[in-house]
């Protein structure tokens, strides 16, 4: 889902990443807080301080949504649910489950577990801003804590909706789930749910545009497009899931690849492979048999064109993977 993204850190063995998407997210942000928000709120104060604020105010958000997903994936890796990392695009964040979880109580644990930690950061950004005001903490330093005190609440009371894929359309999912203890029934009936709400935000959206809320429409249409596709998007892939269980994976596999030579020049594998075959990855092979790696479209494109007669395959090639190779 997230091609490009961007590789950041690492917590508690999660890998967490944005997709150049958020940057659009993270700019808006800033400029609606900077030239917006904190100058109604806090008058009397320097430009170069609202947009020391409100830079402070995006990063404090990007890491109450890492948080949020944190929460997420914990209890996930407890259930023993696979989570492929943590991305933050344009419409927040997402922890990518490698599978669904095993059992309603699952689902019910660690969808919930986001919007708690989100009310317990939320709690806890009130409580230090209200000693801080106490104890004279200056007060661009308080606006700050209080829009990070307020954006936490608001982001756990617009997940509990229960519209799938949000965590409260997780809940409702667990709760039919549980009743019927029929997965594929609950996740259709959740999804219409997240599908019909994402329509109704689509209308709100047109609604706001043509009431002059230009800015405030689009972002509403948007999201209730994002909501109605991630909706369908998930009940196809457990159609999908479920089509699959108990296959096995040489049914699907390529058990004799095009494989290249790692003394092979860059530019005989771009004419040669990639454009005959057009493969993104190509298994490296010695003569004798043995893999040495893997090379792929991508690291060909970090390579300089005028680089591509004189690099041998073998000096762009990284280890290969679970991802590509059984």
């Amino acid at each position: 889902m997230f091609e490009k993204r961007i590789r950041l850190f690492k917590v508690f063995g999660f890998e967490v990443g944005i997709d150049p998407s958020w940057a659009v997210l993270a700019i808006l942000i800033a400029w609606s807080l900077s030239m917006g928000l904190f100058p109604a709120q806090y008058r009397g104060f320097s430009t170069k301080t609202y947009w020391i604020m409100g830079a402070v105010g995006t990063l404090g958000l990007f890491f109450s949504i890492v948080f949020h997903e944190m929460s997420h994936s914990l209890v996930a890796r407890r259930y023993g649910i696979g989570i492929g990392g943590i991305t933050l695009f344009i419409f927040g964040g997402m922890a990518q489950m490698v599978d669904e979880p095993p059992r309603p109580k699952a689902e019910f644990v660690m969808a919930i577990a986001g919007p708690i930690s989100s009310i317990l950061l939320s709690l806890a950004f009130y409580v230090t801003v209200s000693i801080g005001l106490v104890s004279g903490v200056p007060e661009p330093v308080a606006g700050v804590l209080m829009y990070l005190a307020m954006i936490n609440g608001l982001l756990a009371a617009f997940n509990l909706l229960p519209a799938f894929p949000l965590d409260g359309g997780r809940i409702l999912r667990s709760a039919l789930w549980a009743w019927r203890k029929d997965l594929k029934w609950a996740t259709r009936v959740s999804s219409r749910i997240g599908s019909a709400f994402g329509v109704f935000l689509i209308l709100l959206g047109v609604f706001e545009f043509f009431r002059g809320n230009f800015i405030g429409g689009l972002w509403w249409f948007l999201i209730g497009m994002f909501l109605r596709g991630s909706a369908r998007s998930a009940y196809e892939q457990l159609l999908l899931r479920k089509a699959l269980e108990g296959e096995p994976v040489e049914r699907f596999m390529n058990t004799e690849p095009v494989t290249v030579n790692p003394s092979l020049p860059v530019a005989d594998l771009v004419h040669d492979y990639v454009y005959r075959y057009h493969y993104k990855m190509f298994p490296i092979v010695e003569e004798s048999g043995r893999l040495v790696g893997c090379v792929t479209t991508r690291q060909v494109k970090h390579v300089p064109r005028e680089d591509w007669s004189r690099k041998k395959v073998a000096e762009i090639s990284s280890a290969c993977s679970e991802e590509n190779v059984v």
